[in-house]
């Protein structure tokens, strides 16, 4: 099926590895240009080149005011076009509600919340008919995840954001999509399971819950990131896609 990627141009934000990589990794290998962005100028680069000619890396923090206003003009300037944008940034702090500091919610807030509302909001005001505006959520949206108290504070009201602002670009032709990642196999994962005691009784315990009884393979996000992001997901909008292997049980 061809999606009708071919050509477009999107900014994915937290590109330089984990979901924003695997995501940016299918828009390229489906024909579109893609804009990636992490805090590491020598990753961010690196990242670009494996990519080839399709893809252009900005080094910038999603938490910086003047990011998104950057990113739209790297779009147009690198590619000629701005079809999209899907803002993936790295979880914060893990820890629970006694452990969590005030500088780091409000760091977390700055970069997790506030920077995905501004390159929503640039982006918005950028797009025209036909374009997309992406957030990686997390399964957190509907159940809290133990030991993940920021994101579990941070996460559903993101997805509330994302469903007003689908309400408000819809007349536009301009849609609005959120996938809530589980158990996908990236560092982050990895990073949060090796916090425990026993990181491979951890993960077997996780996998038990998961009705394919695996963690997720980082493409296979990328994919469903894709497709949503795509002119093939042209009637879908205000969504909150779960990409979890049918670990929420819930309709």
């Amino acid at each position: 099926m061809d999606l009708g990627l071919k050509d477009r141009v999107y900014v994915v934000t937290g590109a330089t590895r984990g979901l924003g990589n695997a995501t940016a990794r299918e828009l390229v290998a489906d024909g579109a240009k893609v804009v990636l962005t992490g805090r590491d100028e020598e990753r961010v680069a690196a990242t670009a080149a494996e990519l080839g000619p399709n893809a252009v890396g900005v080094a910038v923090d999603n938490a910086d005011p003047g990011a998104p206003e950057r990113l739209v003009a790297a779009a147009r300037e690198a590619f000629g076009r701005f079809d999209g944008v899907l803002v993936s940034v790295g979880g914060p702090p893990a820890g629970f509600v006694a452990d969590n500091t005030d500088e780091q919610w409000q760091a977390a807030f700055e970069s997790v919340f506030l920077g995905a509302v501004r390159l929503a909001r640039t982006a918005a005001a950028e797009l025209e008919e036909g374009g997309v505006i992406g957030f990686v959520l997390s399964g957190s949206v509907h159940e809290p995840i133990p030991g993940l108290t920021i994101s579990n504070g941070l996460r559903p009201g993101l997805a509330g954001f994302a469903k007003s602002l689908s309400d408000e670009l819809g007349p536009r032709g301009i849609r609005v999509v959120g996938l809530l990642p589980a158990r996908i196999d990236t560092d982050r994962v990895r990073e949060l399971d090796a916090l425990s005691a026993d990181p491979e009784a951890t993960r077997a315990a996780n996998e038990s819950r998961i009705p394919l009884r695996r963690y997720g393979r980082p493409e296979e996000f990328g994919r469903a990131a894709a497709f949503l992001l795509s002119p093939a997901a042209s009637y879908l909008t205000g969504i909150m896609l779960p990409v979890d292997g049918g670990m929420r049980h819930g309709f």
